[in-house]
């Protein structure tokens, strides 16, 4: 089972997301919060596996008590899920270590996908939120070098955190550069342990600011 802790100051929002997931065979809500500072104590007493996490809440916001709940060392994973798709909230969350990052707009079968994937490690960003992120990088200045840190990176490492920054997937990337898709899993979990990154989305903002990707040329040549 998955064990979801809801998180939301509106109670018709958070009883209906609550209901939603209760149908589901292999997802059990173990609380809910009606605020920050309840979702905090909610993951030290339950010890969910994914949060739900609103972003704009009375008492402790979603983003602090995300990074509360991240420095905290628990394993818990927040799914920032809210009706704000501006720039900052995005930052923000992926900065405080959140692993998704939906709108409350979707759809009841993509918020199921979403928690199963977060549950089991992997990283999610809702398409609009994907295409503000790109864009915020494109109206930047461009970066002033590469990290040291991407020396450590062999080339086909180098490549494939090229492709993860341009937002492909395993298979799609795999297909790109004509290795198995076990392979590109294998090399994304060497580049995220060499960076010392904690998720995928951390790498796609890693690509942006050190410059191994640049979204104009980048994005065009697809």
């Amino acid at each position: 089972m998955i064990r979801v802790l809801v998180a939301d100051d509106q109670v018709l929002v958070r009883d209906g997301l609550a209901t939603m997931l209760e149908a589901e065979d292999d997802l059990d809500v173990v609380a809910v919060a009606v605020d920050g500072r309840e979702a905090v104590e909610g993951v030290r007493a339950h010890a969910p596996d994914v949060i739900l996490m609103d972003v704009r809440m009375p008492v402790l916001d979603g983003i602090e008590a995300t990074r509360q709940i991240v420095a905290s060392g628990q394993r818990s994973r927040v799914l920032i899920l809210t009706t704000f798709d501006l720039d900052e909230y995005v930052y923000d969350a992926i900065r405080a270590g959140a692993s998704g990052f939906l709108l409350k707009d979707v759809g009841r079968a993509d918020l199921v996908h979403a928690v199963r994937s977060v549950a089991r490690g992997d990283v999610l960003l809702a398409p609009a939120v994907t295409a503000r992120l790109i864009a915020e990088y494109a109206r930047r200045p461009p970066p002033g070098g590469t990290a040291d840190s991407v020396r450590a990176l062999t080339a086909r490492e180098l490549d494939v955190l090229r492709l993860v920054g341009r937002g492909l997937g395993n298979a799609e990337i795999g297909a790109r550069l004509f290795i198995a898709e076990t392979t590109v899993k294998t090399h994304v979990a060497r580049v995220l342990a060499k960076l010392g990154l904690p998720d995928r989305i951390h790498a796609v903002v890693f690509a942006y600011e050190t410059g191994l990707v640049t979204p104009t040329r980048e994005w065009d040549d697809s």
